[in-house]
């Protein structure tokens, strides 16, 4: 016979799971059903009233998508993109935030405070003025100029994170590597880097995740598919008259994969990252 203490722990499991559940429901239902729409035989999309499940399941969609379109070349160009971008912002952001925290130097307070003042302005402000300089630059249309759009405003905020794990880090351990004949490099790169790896994979996933579904500045600076990425490239199946909703929906399921992959590789050092930094030493 279940105890009174054994009713209120599963009363309360309950009262806890069900509302997780229901919003969990209310998170995935569009993924859901825009990976059983992809599956759709073509006729049953447009079919009135809506089938919710299709009769026959077939990839249709999705070899329309690959043979018929150029939608291999806009995941070409948006996985050169994203390594660009990860590249970039991993390499000036470690470097920015090791200065920030172990170096002092006149400014550095006002400095650092300027750097996150610029995650105040949304990104569409600044389309203009960096039209322009991509232009004097002569490489508009280019994947280049996404790459420096990209890292200019993944930047600041991957340093900031990063500085407040380098500020957690002893300065004990400086001081020992300094005293072993390191020199302010060695003690960076083989001692500081790896401590900072958490955060620095978890600051490149927002990286990553911001530059793979970017849309505004792919847009803005590109005029054909030789640098056109994904979510400008599936815009492109949405005409003013009819929306291809086979492809639409297929290539919305591969876009997506990248991101699920990319999680599931760094999810164990994503959890540390995120932990770990609020933390002192």
């Amino acid at each position: 016979m279940n105890s009174p203490a054994l009713i209120r722990k599963w009363k309360g499991c309950l009262f806890l799971w069900i509302p997780v559940l229901l919003w969990l429901t209310f998170i995935l239902f569009p993924y859901g059903w825009m990976l059983i729409t992809s599956l759709k035989p073509p006729h049953e999309l447009y079919t009135s009233p809506i089938k919710y499940l299709p009769s026959v399941y077939t990839f249709e969609g999705y070899r329309l998508l690959l043979e018929t379109t150029d939608f291999p070349r806009f995941f070409a160009n948006s996985l050169v993109v994203v390594a660009g971008t990860l590249l970039i912002t991993g390499v000036f952001a470690t470097s920015a935030a090791y200065c920030f925290s172990r170096i002092n130097f006149r400014g550095k307070g006002k400095f650092f405070g300027l750097f996150l003042a610029t995650q105040m302005f949304p990104a569409v402000l600044l389309v203009f003025s960096l039209f322009f300089i991509m232009r004097k630059l002569g490489i508009l249309n280019t994947r280049l100029a996404l790459i420096i759009a990209h890292s200019t405003f993944s930047l600041p905020f991957t340093t900031w994170l990063l500085t407040g794990f380098f500020n957690a880090i002893p300065r004990e351990l400086d001081e020992a590597a300094i005293i072993d004949g390191a020199s302010r490099w060695q003690t960076f790169w083989h001692v500081l880097a790896p401590l900072a790896a958490p955060g620095l994979i978890a600051g490149l996933t927002y990286v990553f995740i911001y530059s793979w579904n970017e849309f505004v500045y792919a847009l803005t600076f590109t005029a054909d598919i030789s640098a056109r990425t994904l979510p400008v490239g599936l815009h492109t199946f949405m005409g003013e008259y009819i929306i291809r909703w086979d492809l639409l929906t297929a290539g919305g399921v591969l876009t997506g994969l990248p991101i699920v992959v990319f999680f599931m590789l760094v999810q164990r050092y994503l959890v540390q990252g995120l932990t770990a930094g609020a933390v002192k030493g």
